[in-house]
């Protein structure tokens, strides 16, 4: 097991590990990860995370090309979920790689810099997820409860201020925690018990013994009220649909469950996820490694399995696939008869 306490900077005065530490605090993080466990271990990890990513990579960029691209797809709940899966892109991206590349090496360093941004764009990428959900669920509320009025309530410039109001959202749930973080002194042991420079793990290392207990109840009530906000919109949206559904027609209300039941297993899915990383964090007998793999599985289950659930349930986004991978296989016997032809 490697020793958690490393030097915390190029000046070091000593090579011993009880040594005091310089004044001038911290020039680098080391990200523990699962280091602790075996070789053999960590290459079947590594693996494992590597095709997810692949397949997180794969499924959510054929999401954004085909709704992009493709004329039928124009409706304003194929332009939310292009958004979802580039976020879902972007929320990956900031800790996958870094996890993979603690993998194959002995030490998993990162900046002071570069671990403060990897911990505002954690928090602030899920958090403008699940904004993004709550105006899905909006698009849901005003299709279903007011459908004459659609098309003129749902305009293009509507869209654009509601994907920039998740976006601002986002920013103004973690900015404020994150910055006072990043003010905090760093003097003391610079191992981050984690995966990746989460809030929770980060501040354990500060060196001001007074001011701990604040960032602490900060960095919490900024995701609680996250979650919360976007909770009971997506509540109150989905409750006005079902009081709406009761004045409808069996075929009618089939119609609109079947409209509604892919964002509800995403919303599901992604407020179970995070429900199960907080518990994770709250109970203490669970160790460094439990609560890093709970983490990443649910980090990454969400943009894993959103690509999966729209093109299994939704058949015109299953259709636009089928049809730009047809278009794909064509362009590429075209291109080999070229080649062939030329040489």
């Amino acid at each position: 097991m490697r020793n958690s306490y490393l030097p915390l900077s190029t000046n070091h005065r000593s090579s011993s590990v009880n040594s005091t530490w310089e004044p001038d605090g911290v020039t680098f993080f080391i990200i523990q990860g699962l280091a602790n466990l075996g070789k053999k271990e960590r290459i079947i990890l590594f693996v494992i995370l590597l095709l997810g990513y692949i397949i997180i990579l794969g499924g959510n960029s054929m999401i954004i090309y085909v709704a992009m691209t493709d004329p039928k797809l124009n409706s304003p709940m194929y332009f939310f979920l292009y958004n979802l899966s580039f976020v879902d892109i972007l929320y990956t991206t900031t800790t996958i790689p870094k996890m993979l590349s603690g993998f194959l090496t002995d030490m998993n360093t990162i900046s002071v810099v570069g671990c403060f941004l990897q911990m505002h764009f954690v928090i602030q990428l899920g958090v403008t997820e699940k904004a993004i959900l709550t105006v899905m669920a909006y698009d849901r509320y005003v299709a279903i409860c007011n459908p004459l009025r659609y098309a003129a309530i749902m305009t293009r410039s509507i869209q654009l201020l509601l994907i920039a109001g998740a976006w601002g959202f986002s920013i103004f749930c973690t900015l404020p925690a994150t910055s006072m973080s990043l003010q905090r002194p760093y003097c003391g042991p610079n191992v981050v018990k984690n995966g990746w420079c989460d809030p929770s793990s980060v501040r354990r290392l500060v060196c001001a013994d007074t001011s701990v207990d604040n960032i602490v109840s900060l960095s919490l009530s900024w995701a609680i009220l996250a979650l919360l906000t976007t909770g009971v919109l997506i509540l109150t949206s989905y409750v006005l649909i079902g009081l709406s559904m009761l004045k409808m027609g069996v075929a009618q209300r089939l119609k609109a469950f079947g409209t509604c039941a892919t964002h509800l297993t995403v919303v599901s899915i992604a407020y179970s996820s995070a429900s199960c990383v907080y518990i994770s964090y709250r109970v203490v007998n669970f160790s460094s490694e439990v609560r890093i793999i709970v983490a990443v599985l649910f980090t990454a289950l969400t943009p894993l399995l959103n690509p999966m659930i729209y093109s299994l349930r939704n058949k015109e986004l299953r259709e636009s696939i089928r049809r730009t991978m047809h278009r794909f296989r064509i362009a590429t016997v075209l291109r080999t008869k070229d080649v062939n032809t030329g040489s």
